[in-house]
């Protein structure tokens, strides 16, 4: 499994956003929130290091735990979409696909959107593309695999970040186990490389 998307696939998708100009920033981003529990923590550490970050946001969960959205607006981070109810773009036709993004976004009001699992086709990026921002990553923290140990899930984010990069964490409670060890670990990392932390603005 990669960590870094493989140079093949970022020229499949030459419009995808994969990773932000190098400076003295890294962008970190949290899926499929927001979840009790998961969401309050992720926001308490970003306080904690005056980071910001950019949480792309299930419109279901968004729409079932309106308090929990209205925390991440309220603390500054930016919302992106990860449609409604995360559905693999793969299984689905065109149309469907696209309702279920404009449905979500209903009640995201974002434009900025990143597919569930990254999976997405030609087709469907050209056309979300004409109306939002798809942007993906270059640090991905496999912080929801079984098989990924807490000490290995922050390897794979320190071992690769750099100024500008996008890394993916996950806002759910099957992530959270690798999610609450390495996120505190990787901020304080981060700070001592003299990187901070800013949603995406484009």
């Amino acid at each position: 499994m990669y960590f870094r998307p493989p140079q093949f696939i970022r020229r499949m998708f030459p419009s995808l956003i994969w990773s932000m100009p190098e400076t003295d920033s890294v962008y970190l981003t949290f899926d499929d929130g927001p979840t009790p529990g998961v969401t309050e923590f992720i926001l308490d550490r970003l306080a904690e290091y005056d980071a910001k970050a950019t949480f792309f946001c299930l419109g279901k969960n968004a729409e079932q735990h309106p308090h929990l959205f209205r925390m991440i607006v309220e603390g500054g981070h930016r919302i992106g979409n990860h449609t409604y109810s995360h559905q693999k773009g793969w299984n689905m036709s065109l149309e469907r696909y696209i309702e279920d993004v404009d449905f979500a976004n209903g009640l995201l009001r974002s434009d900025l959107f990143r597919p569930p699992y990254g999976r997405i086709t030609p087709m469907q990026a050209r056309r979300i593309g004409e109306r939002y921002h798809i942007v993906m990553w270059d640090v991905l923290s496999r912080d929801y695999s079984q098989f990924v140990t807490p000490r290995s899930c922050l390897h794979n984010v320190t071992r690769h970040v750099r100024g500008g990069s996008i890394v993916a964490f996950h806002d759910s409670v099957k992530s959270f186990r690798n999610m609450r060890y390495a996120l505190p670990r990787t901020l304080e990392y981060l700070r001592e490389k003299g990187l901070k932390c800013a949603a995406i603005e484009l």
